[in-house]
């Protein structure tokens, strides 16, 4: 198998089905899935006809396979990685895992992505924790104004790697030193970023991973999966576990009733009873993660610098403004533009549907995200829609 940044050169359009009728750059908003993940998908509900054809043993193959190729991607050990029903869950099993007291802060940053809120503010109520968004001091939030606004009191700093509204890349590197100085941790969602930037969780120093995997994974919707530190597993809080997380539940004819414990790992978060063979969409999870690996992430990332960098030298300068970092090494995998006035954005979004070229309207910017099966002229068509 091809590991991460091992991909050989190919015409990945043909990879995909092929879009007819629109100009698709919405990958941040939602993948196409490969062909190979669909076909993965029909031949287990092909298979489902006659489940006795299978092995026990084959129940755990695929979320085990998981695990390796999400590791492999993010330069960790497959038994920090659990398996679940996307970022939301990672972000819940944090908030019920850790120790707090009345007094202790999480820090996000203002419009942050909505599970940042869902997620924070209730346990305000619940346990007295309190919650700081942080406004950047300049345009796109950076490092700098997450570490001015820790204190003594911060306990865990809670923020996405790339920004879903802006596209721009924050130095989690920076975060986590600043973090660990003083006994805080970090949770990076990496839902716009992993699968299409190139990390390594030693590098990035998080504490913490969830992500989505709908869409750089190029999964289904319902999939995603939650990276813990393992040494941060002897500090979490016990609580209720799934059965299958229990050493020995592999073997369905010596199950432990008696005093089940969870296996040292973070497969007491995988989503209960969803991570096996048998579910449709795990199916198509695991093949798209196969894929995602043997493309690699560089590829993708230098793909779509390129073709975001042809869109910013062709967008009018009298009509449009870029809304993300123009230098490569702060955004990520898309960039963002808007109109001269908020009116005229949404004016412009509707425009570029009209005439189905397939981007993403967010917090008032463009949002233009590509990605293998896209080329330079699928930037020609959106730029002939913007100018004409």
């Amino acid at each position: 198998m091809a590991t991460a940044g091992t991909s050989v050169p190919t015409d990945w359009r043909e990879e995909w089905f092929e879009f007819e009728d629109a100009t698709y750059l919405n990958l941040a908003g939602e993948s196409p899935m490969p062909k190979v993940s669909l076909r993965a998908v029909q031949a287990a509900i092909a298979d489902k006809k006659h489940p006795h054809h299978r092995a026990d043993s084959v129940f755990y193959e695929i979320p085990n396979r998981i695990r390796a190729n999400i590791a492999q991607l993010i330069g960790a050990k497959p038994e920090e990685v659990a398996v679940t029903t996307g970022a939301s869950a990672g972000a819940i099993a944090v908030a019920h895992a850790l120790e707090w007291k009345a007094g202790d802060e999480v820090i996000t940053a203002v419009r942050e992505f909505p599970l940042q809120f869902t997620t924070w503010k209730p346990m305000e109520e619940r346990v007295g924790l309190k919650v700081k968004s942080v406004e950047p001091r300049e345009r796109f939030l950076t490092a700098d104004d997450l570490i001015a606004a820790m204190t003594p009191k911060t306990k865990l700093v809670s923020v996405s790697m790339v920004r879903f509204d802006d596209g721009s890349l924050l130095d989690a590197r920076r975060v986590a030193e600043a973090c660990h100085a003083q006994g805080a941790l970090l949770l990076l969602d990496v839902s716009q970023s992993c699968g299409a930037v190139p990390m390594n969780v030693r590098e990035l120093g998080a504490d913490f991973l969830i992500c989505a995997g709908y869409k750089w994974l190029l999964g289904p919707y319902g999939a995603g999966f939650f990276w813990i530190k393992h040494e941060l597993l002897a500090q979490i809080r016990p609580g209720p576990f799934n059965w299958m997380s229990v050493p020995g539940s592999d073997n369905f004819a010596k199950l432990n009733f008696a005093d089940p414990k969870p296996a040292d790992s973070a497969k007491r978060w995988d989503a209960p009873e969803w991570a096996s063979h048998f579910n449709f969409n795990l199916v198509g999870f695991d093949a798209s993660l196969e894929f995602v690996v043997h493309m690699g992430p560089e590829t993708v990332e230098r793909h779509n610098r390129s073709l975001i960098e042809l869109m910013y030298e062709r967008l009018p300068k009298d009509r449009c403004v870029p809304a993300s970092p123009l230098d490569a090494a702060r955004r990520g995998p898309y960039g963002c533009f808007a109109a001269r006035t908020p009116e005229k954005t949404a004016e412009l979004y509707k425009k570029l549907r009209a005439e189905n070229v397939i981007v993403s309207l967010r917090e008032g910017n463009v949002r233009v995200s590509p990605h293998l099966y896209n080329t330079e002229r699928d930037i020609d068509r959106l730029i002939s829609v913007v100018t004409a």
